[in-house]
């Protein structure tokens, strides 16, 4: 269950911006490009840090990482709540990638070591409709 809803967490930051860009261009009075950067921050994080989480993961420990990562994605988002800017934004949404990237990279690891069976199965199951929940969720 945690592992679910922190991968829902972190897909529904990644969609749930995009509904946002109007207000945040608004408040901090972003050009297009500052705009671009504030979604791009997050996703280019999470994406350029996969594998490299992945191989962090396998050296350090996939529950240690995972937890590290909730807690980097946690802390980027306290910092974007906060943000004064649009450049402080977009630093904070990166930092909301690297939690993220952290996250994913070991998410589907924890539950194949977690469940055995038809069960690891169910948990997969679970972890897929999260995710498709997620990404039509934050739009909506």
């Amino acid at each position: 269950m945690v592992v679910c809803v922190g991968v829902f967490m972190l897909l529904l930051d990644l969609t749930i911006v995009n509904v946002a860009l109007p207000g945040i261009a608004e408040t901090f009075g972003a050009s297009l490009s500052g705009l671009q950067w504030v979604i791009d921050a997050y996703a280019l994080a999470l994406a350029s840090l996969l594998l490299t989480a992945g191989i962090l993961a396998d050296r350090n420990g996939r529950r240690r990482l995972f937890v590290i990562g909730v807690a980097i994605f946690t802390l980027g988002s306290l910092l974007c709540g906060t943000a004064t800017g649009i450049v402080f934004l977009s630093v904070a949404r990166a930092g909301q990638g690297i939690g993220g990237a952290l996250m994913f990279a070991t998410s589907l690891a924890l539950l194949s070591e977690t469940f055995k069976g038809k069960e690891r199965g169910v948990a997969f199951g679970a972890f897929g409709a999260m995710t498709g929940v997620a990404i039509a969720a934050g739009p909506s």
